[in-house]
């Protein structure tokens, strides 16, 4: 079993209608993924519209979903500053994390020693497992292979890596030359099955907002060596992986407009992903209806 275990949702940040921050809704939302196929969650990841929240809202948001559920809880901390990135860490730690995600700084375009000393003094500041974050569609850096073995093998606490880099050949080397107690989680809903053919463990999803019991369907096949399942199984699921995001309709638009669709809490995106001009909710139902949730909301 996965350290975090193999189906993570990166979760929404529930607001108000006047963009509150909705503590109550946070805690609905992630008991509800956890009744519905989620062994662990993301809290203010990208997804959850960190960039727009203040480190109070984060520290309140980590502190909810942890009195909320009793599975890992692992609290998004990274920034482009390093000072900053290491005060939330401390924060969060405190408030009841699990662990912590630090993405790649992001905008400053930093060299591979930045990065690297990055991720090395955060990791000093917590007690905490560290999951580090390669997205450098969204970062504008990829973090080396070299940078990431040495980080895996010199920072005791450095145990994982969200990977949404998108070549599972490259993650493949860097697994296999890994230690073996270090994890690699698919940070792409696209790229899960072929990482997990090479290697990864998990998946932290958006899609699995409303596809846990199919991803726990898939993970189920793998572990049975059933690959023509877990291939149907991903089939299945490539709509979800296309709705829910798209250069019109970022995420998390499409996530928060399937959950509001169906009445769970998620409410409008905070600028400037809002204001949305687009309806995505008769989309959004009509996805529902051909997976195991949709029954529960009359869908099928």
């Amino acid at each position: 079993m996965a350290r975090f275990g193999q189906v993570m949702t990166a979760m929404v940040t529930p607001f108000t209608d006047d963009g509150a921050l909705d503590l109550d809704g946070a805690q609905r939302l992630a008991r509800w993924l956890v009744d519905h196929g989620n062994d662990g969650l993301i809290i203010a990841g990208t997804t959850g519209e960190a960039p727009t929240l203040t480190h109070d809202e984060q520290v309140d948001l980590v502190a909810a979903v942890v009195e909320a559920v009793d599975v890992p809880v692992i609290a998004g901390t990274g920034s482009n500053d390093t000072a900053s990135a290491v005060r939330n860490t401390k924060r969060c730690s405190d408030a009841g994390a699990s662990a912590v995600l630090v993405v790649t700084p992001y905008y400053n375009r930093p060299p591979q020693a930045g990065i690297e000393a990055h991720f090395r003094t955060i990791a000093a500041a917590t007690a905490l497992p560290v999951m580090m974050y390669d997205i450098p569609v969204r970062t504008g850096r990829k973090i080396a292979t070299e940078t990431l073995l040495r980080l895996i093998t010199q920072v005791d606490n450095i145990v994982a890596l969200k990977d949404a880099a998108g070549n599972p050949g490259v993650t493949a080397g860097l697994i296999a030359d890994a230690p073996e107690d270090f994890e690699v989680y698919s940070g792409d809903d696209l790229f899960t099955l072929p990482l997990l053919a090479v290697g990864a463990v998990g998946t932290v999803g958006v899609a699995t907002h409303w596809t846990g019991l199919e991803h726990q369907d898939l993970f189920a096949a793998l572990d049975r060596g059933d690959l023509a399942t877990a291939r149907a199984v991903n089939q299945q699921l490539l709509p979800s992986f296309g709705f829910e995001s798209g250069d019109l309709t970022p995420n998390p638009i499409p996530t928060k407009a399937l959950l509001n669709a169906v009445g769970l809490p998620a409410g409008p995106c905070r600028p400037p992903v809002g204001p949305v001009q687009v309806d995505l909710g008769p989309e959004a139902l009509a996805l529902l209806s051909g997976l195991r949730v949709g029954a529960e909301f009359g869908l099928t």
